[in-house]
């Protein structure tokens, strides 16, 4: 292997697994899984989660940092959606497995 490429892929590696450490707590892979096919609020959201709403905000508020999911705002709600194309495919890929 080049150097050019494994200096490439060493860079992915460290990127990958930042991304899979923020994902890896059980509540914020439940959490993805929901907002797979949909966007969600974040009532919808806590409701189905067994976290109290200060637990799950601090749970949204580390997916929120690293941009896995972004929000948009409708009057007085706040709908969350995954933002990274590399997420959705990740979760989809544990979906198939695991679910």
């Amino acid at each position: 292997m080049e150097e050019k490429q494994l200096k490439k892929m060493k860079s992915q590696s460290k990127r990958a697994s930042r991304l899979l450490k923020i994902m890896s707590h059980p509540e914020r892979l439940m959490t993805l899984c929901h907002l797979l096919s949909k966007e969600m609020t974040v009532g919808d959201l806590l409701q189905l989660s067994h976290l109290s709403q200060s637990a799950f905000s601090q749970h949204l508020a580390a997916l929120r940092k690293e941009k896995i999911v972004s929000t948009r705002k409708v009057a007085q709600k706040v709908y969350y959606r995954i933002s990274r194309k590399e997420v959705k495919e990740i979760i989809s890929a544990l979906h198939k497995v695991y679910c």
